[in-house]
């Protein structure tokens, strides 16, 4: 397995969802609260979100405008940009970003909160081959490293070795949402299931765990229960 170790940290309802009100319930305010604290206790090398998960939570949906950009055209492919090896952190935000929709105002994750689990998080884009050419050019300009894996959409298998290959990521978080949990799943790429289930029912229209998962199988390690709220660990189970 060359690639890095992922673990999916989620905060969800008792009936499996991980999007929707009942995250601003009061009664999931202690179940939020454990899953940052045990984040931050853990060691590893950043995170992995969504572009919808990295708008609602960093950007805000703030977007450049592209035309003040030059181009970056493949020659004669889609080449990866990486920033020297002395500016590269060791601490990244890594956003699974397909046609490169999010806009960043710096090179570096800036918390509202400052909270040291994520503030100053080296952003890295993962894209497709589909990604305006523009927004390479701002990409650069802002000095956001950026890797392509994909032709239309991202191969999660191929983005995981390259986060390993060049930047030597050896722990990643994933936290979301549904559609990327989804992806890794389907790519039997979560080696951990780490969960924190708030004692709420969700909408019936709120999100799952993982959107269009597949069977696999996952053995319980770890049970917990703290102020009400349950703890589950899990790690996947291999074919022997």
């Amino acid at each position: 397995m060359y690639r890095p170790y992922i673990i999916c940290h989620m905060v969800t309802s008792v009936d499996g969802k991980v999007t929707g009100d009942f995250l601003s319930r009061p009664e999931s305010a202690k179940a939020c609260e454990i899953y940052y604290k045990k984040y931050r206790e853990n060691k590893y090398n950043g995170f992995i979100c969504g572009r919808v998960t990295m708008e609602g939570s960093f950007t805000g949906g703030w977007y450049p405008d592209l035309s003040k950009y030059e181009p970056i055209r493949p020659d004669p492919v889609r080449m990866d940009m990486l920033l020297d090896e002395e500016y590269m952190t060791g601490f990244y935000a890594v956003a699974f970003d397909t046609h490169g929709k999010l806009g960043w105002k710096s090179n570096r994750i800036i918390d509202p909160d400052g909270d040291p689990a994520y503030d100053g998080a080296q952003i890295i884009e993962v894209l497709s081959e589909q990604v305006d050419e523009r927004y390479l050019g701002y990409l650069e300009a802002m000095e956001i490293p950026y890797i392509f894996a994909g032709e239309n959409e991202i191969d999660v298998e191929f983005a995981l070795f390259k986060l390993r290959e060049l930047i030597g990521a050896e722990v990643l978080y994933l936290q979301g949402g549904s559609i990327i949990n989804g992806a890794f799943q389907r790519a039997d790429a979560i080696d951990e299931l780490s969960l924190v289930v708030a004692p709420t029912v969700a909408d019936k229209d709120d999100k799952p765990l993982f959107w269009n998962g597949t069977l696999s199988q996952y053995e319980l390690t770890e049970t917990e229960t703290q102020d009400g709220v349950v703890l589950l660990s899990y790690e996947r189970k291999r074919e022997e």
